[in-house]
C-alpha cells in the first residue's frame, strides 16, 4: 500500500477526506490567496481524470526549475554587472573621476533593474512601497510638542545628574571619613 499513489486513493475512498488541519481558522495574509489545500484527496476533475495531485505537483515542480534557472540567470547577470563596474573603474583609472562614477552608477541602476526583475527583487520592491505606506500614515509630532518633549528630557536628565552628583558626593565623604 505505501508505493501506491494518492491517485487511487481518491478512487477508492472518495467519502474519506484527510486533513492535516487541526481546526484552526486561516491566517489573513494567506487564507483564500492561492494556497493549496493540505488535504491528501482533492476531489477535483483532475484527481478523477486520471491526472491527480501527483500529476499536478510534478508539473509545479517543473515550472518551479524552470523559473528557478532563469531566476539564477538573472542573479548571475547581476553579479556579472556588479563585476563589469568594479573591474571597468579599476581599468579606466586613469579617466577623470567623474566619467568613472558615471559609468560605475549607470552599469549599477543597470544591475539593480535586472535585481528587481527577480522574485526576491520583486518581494524587496513591494516591501519598500508597502513601507512607504505605513509611513505616511504615521503622524509626526508637532514642533511645539517636540520641543516640550526634549525639554522634559533635559530636566530629567539634569535632576538625575544632580542626584547621582549629591549622592557621589556623599558616599564620597563617608569613604573618606572611615578610611581616615
Amino acid at each position: 500500500m505505501a508505493g501506491v499513489p494518492v491517485t487511487l486513493f481518491c478512487f477508492r475512498f472518495k467519502e474519506l477526506q484527510a486533513s492535516s488541519s487541526i481546526g484552526r481558522a486561516p491566517v489573513s495574509k494567506t487564507g483564500c490567496w492561492g494556497f493549496e489545500s493540505l488535504l491528501a484527496c482533492q476531489f477535483s476533475q483532475n484527481c478523477h481524470s486520471g491526472g491527480g495531485v501527483h500529476r499536478q505537483m510534478s508539473e509545479k515542480t517543473e515550472a518551479r526549475s524552470g523559473s528557478a534557472a532563469f531566476e539564477a540567470l538573472k542573479w548571475l547577470l547581476v553579479v556579472g554587472f556588479v563585476a563589469a563596474a568594479v573591474v571597468g573603474n579599476s581599468y579606466f583609472s586613469d579617466q577623470a573621476t567623474l566619467y568613472r562614477v558615471i559609468g560605475v552608477v549607470a552599469v549599477s541602476l543597470v544591475a539593480v533593474f535586472v535585481a528587481l526583475q527577480t522574485e526576491q527583487g520583486k518581494a524587496f520592491n513591494q516591501l519598500r512601497k508597502d513601507s512607504l505606506v505605513e509611513l505616511r500614515k504615521i503622524v509626526w509630532p508637532t514642533r511645539q510638542e517636540t520641543l516640550q518633549t526634549t525639554l522634559i528630557v533635559l530636566v530629567f536628565v539634569v535632576i538625575v545628574a544632580l542626584l547621582l552628583f549629591v549622592l557621589d558626593w556623599i558616599l564620597g565623604g563617608l569613604m573618606s571619613w572611615v578610611i581616615g
